[in-house]
């Protein structure tokens, strides 16, 4: 679970191959398991967000539940400038539509009517995307809307995008929405994602674009290779696609697979002193100077040696069964 203490954790130690020349103002790469930094330019300048700000509401969303859940649009959310799902007032979506709407289609109108349907109105859900800013330790953001229009008190920096989305990632149900590349909403909308990463980035598993003339161009995605999950986040980058690509591309070259466990071999002892051998073997991508920690599963015993956990910076990554020695 990433939090405040997340900004404590160290950049990873770069290997010789260079960093891609990127051409956005501010830039992060983080790791979606750990939180930590592989690169990052100006990661807490606050900037403008745009349409990122839906990140936030999407997540609120799939917090809310009851994706079926029956909305009719109301007055406030017709005829919203600038991205649109072109709504009716009084036309029926579920919130799950009204979901894919946001992410897909970046929909201000989407988005401000699923923001009303959950919090009973606009202020009242800007009101709970600030109190889960806090909690999310997100140190440098502010909301004054839920669909990223520019206005001002609306801004977020590169590393408080990247931690929102590695917590919402965590949430099922964002992230299949996420990596939707195309959905047919209330009959007759065909929705295809602005994300164009999910067609030609290898892994790419989403997130939202972002644009106004005052921000630039935005862009937060995740990728997964090797088994693990990077972030990116580029803010004010014309090139976003090619620089985005690049930076996934260098950034997983930073990993070696590396062997944890071998099947048979002894892993930990027991608080017996016993020998705990692994019942199969575990081979984890690893980045420069990350060394995985075993600990033994609470409620080992006898009858049921359970398993041996791998954190890696305190999260954990893995389990690998056991029997005694």
């Amino acid at each position: 679970m990433l939090c405040a203490a997340c900004f404590a954790l160290p950049v990873f130690a770069q290997t010789a191959a260079p960093v891609p020349a990127v051409s956005a103002g501010c830039c992060v790469v983080m790791d979606a398991d750990t939180g930590a930094l592989l690169w990052s330019r100006h990661p807490d300048t606050p900037a403008l967000m745009a349409s990122t700000t839906k990140i936030m509401t999407a997540y609120l969303a799939c917090l809310a539940g009851e994706p079926e859940r029956p909305v009719a649009i109301p007055a406030e959310a017709v005829g919203v400038e600038g991205s649109s799902l072109y709504l009716k007032q009084g036309e029926i979506l579920t919130r799950q539509e009204l979901l894919l709407g946001t992410l897909l289609q970046s929909g201000n109108d989407a988005a401000l009517a699923l923001a009303i349907d959950v919090a009973g109105s606009e202020a009242a859900f800007v009101e709970r995307m600030n109190q889960s800013a806090r909690e999310l330790g997100l140190q440098n953001t502010r909301y004054a809307n839920p669909h990223g229009l520019d206005q001002e008190g609306n801004y977020s920096t590169a590393r408080d995008l990247a931690l929102l989305t590695a917590r919402a990632l965590e949430n099922p149900a964002f992230r299949q929405a996420a990596a939707t590349r195309s959905a047919s909403v209330a009959g007759n909308r065909v929705l295809r994602n602005h994300n164009k990463l999910l067609w030609h980035c290898p892994g790419c598993i989403g997130v939202k674009t972002g644009y106004t003339k005052a921000a630039g161009r935005l862009l937060v995605s995740a990728a997964q290779r090797m088994g693990r999950t990077l972030i990116c986040v580029t803010v004010n980058d014309p090139d976003d696609w090619r620089d985005h690509m690049a930076l996934y591309d260098w950034a997983f070259g930073q990993y070696e697979i590396r062997t944890v466990a071998r099947a048979g071999a002894p892993l930990l002892r027991a608080p017996d002193g016993t020998p705990l051998l692994a019942r199969a073997g575990l081979e984890l991508a690893l980045a420069p100077g990350e060394e995985p920690r075993l600990v033994c599963v609470p409620g080992l015993s006898y009858a049921d040696p359970g398993a041996v956990r791998v954190l890696l910076n305190g999260k954990a990554v893995a389990e690998i069964p056991v029997s005694r020695g």
